[in-house]
């Protein structure tokens, strides 16, 4: 909420603005201002402004090329909101744009107040929490700055993420320009992209919260309508949605739900945008979903009958877990090969039989964005389980599948994407399945032989690793 100002103000436009206990150069330094820093003009002497600060409650004297004075009435509100569109583009002086932004709030009539005011305020609100995260333009003094835009109600939350601190706005004009019947349809979509970030979520919501927030992000995208918006920002819409049903059928797995239809729908969200149309700015939003959805889509794929050499059941087994069954179809009454119990979700679709059944390839999904590959192997006269995760480098999202076996080298090939410390990794390599330590990598399966013979159609037919 924004809150009332005061009038006969001035705000601060520049960064270390030294608020002085008498009007000359070496007057005792009592405070450091920042930009965005309002203040009460009480008067003026030998070129410095006396002004009171009453967030930091202290009255002194400032420059007067470091504040500009402004109006509060009617008449003053053109001005304000011409400065306002200019801060609204200008990445470093988010604190300033609130700051006026919350000037001609209070001067603008309310016959005048259009969705464009909290817009603006809402995206340099978003826009100096990223920077407080660490991602997009670094400005400096940003932890100033935030203490600056709070003084308006401008509310961040914070949380630790993979040892890192993740700040977001709470989205509170987001919201009232959702509510505005005027707000125009790129001014909408802007609000809902905002208010379904992944990356804002609370990692440590209890499942039951996480579902119902991921089912609140679906209803707001949806009630997004396409029509009337650039080819920008309805190629963000399809790839949020699409990160946004992974979510959803992610949720519908783990409850016991089909979740086929809304995996199918990620499927769709993400085939329905063009990659070339977010250009670089954007392009992480779009590698996002496709590691989202691709750690889901197998939930698009019905369990198969099962065949071949090796057998896997599943069934219950403590509260939440799934217990598996290794077993050899031509004996199937004899003890299990291996059993293991798992409380992530397992796509039992996924099961294959490779080595002329010495080994068997699984898909577990632990998480919402995180897909691992169970490889079920014989070493000797012993059947081992071992698990190849998609990163080992503080990961935030990936997956990890099975692209294919080449039997005259005895290695597995997979294929990993994973986001690591921000940055998204993609990888082709080639395992020894006795052990499975990794012989070789590459960027692309073109460069590793054995993938150029041994690749499973299927996989290829179906990742979305190749995009």
């Amino acid at each position: 909420m924004i809150i009332a100002l005061a009038a006969t103000l001035a705000i601060v436009v520049q960064d270390h603005a030294s608020l002085r206990a008498a009007p000359r150069s070496d007057g005792t330094e009592l405070s450091v201002l920042w930009q965005g820093d309002l203040l009460e003009l009480r008067g003026e002497q030998a070129g410095y402004l006396k002004v009171y600060d009453y967030r930091r409650e202290r009255g002194g004297y400032l420059k007067s090329e470091v504040v500009h004075a402004v109006g509060l009435s009617e008449a003053d509100a053109p001005e304000l909101l011409a400065v306002l569109r200019f801060l609204r583009d200008s990445p470093g002086s988010e604190a300033l744009g609130v700051s006026y932004g919350a000037a001609y709030l209070k001067a603008a009539p309310a016959r005048a107040l259009s969705a464009e005011a909290f817009d603006a305020i809402a995206r340099m609100a978003e826009r100096l929490a990223d920077q407080a995260s660490g991602s997009g333009y670094q400005a400096p003094n940003v932890a100033a700055h935030l203490e600056v835009a709070q003084q308006f109600g401008i509310h961040m939350r914070s949380f630790e993420r993979n040892g890192r601190i993740q700040v977001c706005y709470d989205g509170e004009l987001f919201r009232r320009v959702l509510s505005l019947a005027g707000a125009s349809p790129e001014q909408r979509a802007r609000a809902a992209l905002a208010l379904t970030r992944s990356d804002c979520i609370d990692p440590n919501l209890s499942p039951l919260l996480r579902a119902w927030v991921d089912e609140q992000r679906r209803q707001l995208l949806e009630g997004v309508a396409e029509q009337k918006l650039s080819t920008l920002t309805r190629s963000r819409l399809h790839a949020r949605r699409a990160a946004v049903w992974a979510a959803v059928a992610f949720e519908q797995a783990r409850s016991g739900n089909p979740p086929a239809a809304a995996a199918q729908r990620a499927l769709d969200e993400l085939l329905a945008l063009r990659a070339d149309e977010l250009g670089d700015d954007r392009h992480a939003e779009y590698l996002d979903a496709v590691v989202r959805v691709g750690a889901i889509r197998w939930a698009a794929t019905p369990a198969p009958t099962p065949s071949g050499p090796l057998i896997l059941k599943s069934a219950p087994g403590e509260a939440g877990q799934t217990c598996l069954e290794l077993t050899q179809a031509h004996r199937p009454a004899e003890r299990p090969l291996a059993r293991r119990c798992t409380y992530g979700i397992v796509w039992m679709g996924s099961a294959q039989s490779i080595a002329e059944g010495r080994a068997l390839v699984l898909a577990v999904q632990p998480m919402e964005s995180w897909r691992e590959l169970w490889v079920f192997h014989a070493n000797a006269d012993a059947w081992t389980i071992d698990v190849v995760s998609p990163g080992a480098d503080d990961p935030d999202e990936g997956y990890v599948e099975f692209a294919g076996y080449a039997p005259a080298t005895r290695r597995l090939l997979i294929a990993r994407e994973v986001k690591e410390r921000g940055q998204f990794r993609r990888r082709f390599e080639e395992l020894r399945l006795d052990d499975l330590v990794r012989v070789r990598q590459a960027s692309t399966p073109d460069l590793l032989r054995d993938f150029g013979r041994w690749q499973d159609p299927d996989w290829r037919r179906e990742t979305l690793a190749l995009h």
